[in-house]
């Protein structure tokens, strides 16, 4: 049986985590918590232990602080692993930040869920609804070995798959990658954008559009439009539409908008992040 000191239980992802593995056979978790987060485990009848008791017990040491403690936290606890435990992050920004203390005889491995797709297979209206990824939809997950033995590898993937289930599908990546995914994909670019679109219909609004017909135009407009670029369809934008989308770029993007993926870009984000 595996012990896991799941750092941070009482916190959103602690009780995802917590909700996830507690009951599997495999795994034997220690609650690590302090202050609020200590009543908040005793309300649910869940003990809650001190990092000096259940870390040095542990296999694996999951956090599940924010990404601005990351670093504190592991600079605390690291020293007092065992020697070829794991400690398991569910971000990539401290570790490519090089926030996790210089110890070569454990595992690092960082992990991190992709979301339940927009374009997918489900059929129960729950499911279709899970937008976050909550234990009902199907999502990917990403996860990324950055030092440790490669049967390490093995070890996380399993209990990220738990964590995250059910899962579509589980890709290995590095962890440069994985800060190329979040946040430069997935918020940098991904996520302003579509900032922008809502901002956009508000603006239409502002000048006169019904809320329900831009909000309606702008959503069906999206799904389509994903859906041709996504290559789910075999279609394409009409001939005004690549022009306007030619011409429009030129105004709303900067030319050099693709270096937010460069080295020096992505640790100025991650280093944002793990700041607070």
């Amino acid at each position: 049986m595996t012990t896991i000191a799941l750092i941070g239980a009482a916190g959103a992802m602690g009780t995802r985590a917590y909700g996830a593995l507690h009951d599997d056979q495999d795994y034997h978790i220690l609650c690590v918590e302090q202050g609020a987060g200590e009543e908040t485990l005793r309300s649910r009848g869940i003990r809650s232990l001190s990092w000096e008791d259940a870390v040095p017990e542990a296999d694996i040491a999951l956090m599940t602080v924010p990404d601005a403690l990351v670093g504190k936290v592991s600079a605390q606890i690291v020293p007092h692993l065992k020697s070829k435990a794991m400690l398991m992050c569910l971000d990539p920004a401290a570790p490519y930040a090089e926030e996790l203390p210089d110890r070569k005889d454990i595992t690092y491995f960082v992990t991190h869920p992709a979301h339940p797709p927009i374009f997918n297979d489900e059929v129960d209206p729950e499911a279709r609804r899970d937008y976050f990824g909550s234990g009902v939809a199907k999502q990917a997950i990403v996860s990324a070995l950055v030092q440790g033995p490669e049967e390490d590898y093995a070890k996380g993937e399993s209990i990220a798959s738990k964590m995250f289930r059910p899962i579509l599908r589980s890709h290995r990546v590095t962890l440069e990658q994985m800060a190329m995914l979040e946040p430069a994909l997935s918020e940098t670019v991904g996520a302003t954008c579509i900032t922008v679109m809502r901002e956009a219909m508000d603006e239409a609004v502002r000048l006169g559009v019904p809320f329900e017909a831009a909000r309606d135009f702008m959503l069906g407009h999206i799904t389509i439009e994903l859906a041709i670029l996504f290559d789910e369809i075999d279609w394409e934008f009409s001939a005004g539409a690549k022009v306007a989308i030619q011409e429009a770029k030129k105004d709303i993007f900067k030319s050099d908008w693709k270096k937010v993926f460069e080295a020096e870009h992505l640790m100025q984000s991650v280093k944002r992040i793990v700041d607070g």
